[in-house]
């Protein structure tokens, strides 16, 4: 990441890197321990939007390409929606 993290953005990153893993999880594999990294690529991007205040239709957006571009997986928006909603609560949460 470069530079040192705020307490505050360190617990979100956490909370991103598990949101991604456990929720989002495209592929299936948050129940594989030796895929515990699988998606810690996209992370410092979401993680970044979410500092950025991105909007969730943004970040949502970005789900969808990854699922569809990278993946290729067909679109899930609903559910990418739902994990942006989510990882922007999680946000306001923690920096209260």
């Amino acid at each position: 990441m470069g530079k040192k993290l705020s307490p505050e953005q360190n617990d979100l990153y956490k909370r991103v890197d598990e949101v991604l893993h456990y929720l989002w999880d495209p592929i299936g594999v948050s129940g594989v321990p030796e895929a515990r990294d699988e998606y810690h690529s996209y992370l410092p991007v979401v993680f970044s939007m979410l500092i950025r205040d991105c909007p969730k239709n943004e970040i949502s957006e970005y789900l969808v390409n990854i699922e569809v571009d990278s993946m290729g997986l067909p679109k899930n928006k609903i559910n990418a929606d739902s994990i942006a909603d989510l990882l922007i609560q999680w946000k306001a949460k923690i920096f209260e």
